[in-house]
This record gives structure tokens, C-alpha cells and sequence, in this order.
């Protein structure tokens, strides 16, 4: 087994993993977190390519950096959110978060 395949076997159970918690779980940190996890797989997907690939490049690498930072907003953004809901509603599961009001 190539160290390219077992890469790409990693940052599949990681993405199955995160879509599991996502599609499954009704806490919204929960939900998060699995997000995370499913853009890890990814960044571990575009390194593998970027390194063991038909023409290696720093590309992967690049794109990476990039879903890192994209990441990191997403996470900020989205606890903020979760804080302010948190305090108009005191809970954190998904499924009360359906309504839209100004």
C-alpha cells in the first residue's frame, strides 16, 4: 500500500467522520466541529496530492493555507453566532434554530 492511498484512506474516514456528526447530531458546537473536521480531510487530501501527486507542487500546500485561514473565520464567525443565539434562547441543539426573525 502507497503512502498516497493510505493518505487518502485517512481523510476519508475524517470526512466520513465529520459528515457522520453533521448529518446525525443535533448540538450546534457538535456541528461545528464536524465541519471542521470535514475541511481537515481535506487540507490532508490537497497535502497528500500536493506531495506524492503526478507533479509534485507547493499548490496543495498553498490551497491549503488558504482553507486554513477560510477555517478559522468559519470557526470565529460561527461561535459568534452560537453565543448570540445561545443567549436569546438558552440551547444550543439545532433543530429550534428554524425560524428567521428580525
Amino acid at each position: 500500500m502507497s503512502m498516497l492511498s493510505s493518505y487518502l484512506t485517512l481523510a476519508a474516514v475524517l470526512f466520513c467522520i465529520g459528515l457522520y456528526g453533521v448529518l446525525t447530531k443535533r448540538n450546534a458546537i457538535i456541528v461545528l466541529l464536524s465541519i471542521e473536521l470535514m475541511l481537515n480531510a481535506v487540507n490532508l487530501n490537497l497535502i497528500a496530492f500536493s506531495k506524492y501527486g503526478v507533479q509534485p507542487s507547493l499548490a496543495g500546500q498553498i490551497f491549503s493555507l488558504f482553507t486554513i485561514s477560510v477555517a478559522a473565520a468559519e470557526a470565529a464567525v460561527g461561535i459568534a453566532v452560537l453565543i448570540v443565539l445561545y443567549r436569546g434562547r438558552a440551547s444550543v441543539n439545532v433543530d429550534e434554530f428554524d425560524e428567521l426573525r428580525g
